[in-house]
């Protein structure tokens, strides 16, 4: 069923909205939460939780993308139920070492001002991404948004794992210098 038709469903409130959400997204949103969570059963459960937060945002909210605002709500819930998880403890999994890799690229923004950066900030990060090749681009995405680690990128398009690595760390100079052109504050 075409996006327009499912996000007619949810504006009608009928329920058969989530079964075809689940049919056409299912595997997409439980794969983002696998990268991040890496469980089974926490999987599944933040894609459940995605088709309740995504039916108690349709209406209002008019998604341009139904994927893309699937996936977000998908990845927002995984780094919760990440966070929560971990915070007792320490982990030297991917999405730890995604997110520390990026830390010196992109300052919290916890403070109510650093909110209303933080919308800028994602606007900078579009109009860097989109500057970029497109195996560049998905190759900051994989890694940073997906969490794949650099094996599995590496092996998905041929190349070493030590050259993506290189790669890596040279996209996030890139961002880094782009962030301060634009005059954000690392």
């Amino acid at each position: 069923m075409e996006d327009s038709k499912i996000i007619i469903l949810y504006n009608q409130r009928d329920e058969a909205a989530i079964a075809e959400t689940q049919t056409k997204y299912g595997a997409y949103c439980f794969t983002i939460a696998a990268n991040i969570l890496h469980s089974l059963p926490d999987s599944e459960e933040c894609v459940n939780d995605t088709w309740l937060r995504a039916w108690n945002a349709i209406p209002p909210e008019k998604p341009n993308s139904l994927r893309a605002f699937l996936g977000r709500i998908t990845r927002n819930l995984a780094f919760d139920r990440y966070r929560s998880r971990r915070s007792a403890q320490r982990g030297g999994d991917e999405v730890t070492l995604a997110l520390e890799e990026l830390s010196d690229c992109i300052a919290s923004r916890d403070t109510v001002e650093g909110q209303a950066e933080l919308r800028a900030l994602g606007e900078s990060i579009d109009r860097f991404l989109s500057e970029l090749s497109v195996r560049d681009r998905n190759v900051f995405l994989c890694r940073y948004y997906y969490t794949y680690s650099t094996a599995e990128i590496a092996a998905q398009l041929g190349l070493r794992e030590n050259y993506l690595r290189n790669l890596l760390s040279r996209l996030r100079i890139r961002l880094q210098k782009h962030l301060e052109k634009e005059g954000f504050e690392l």
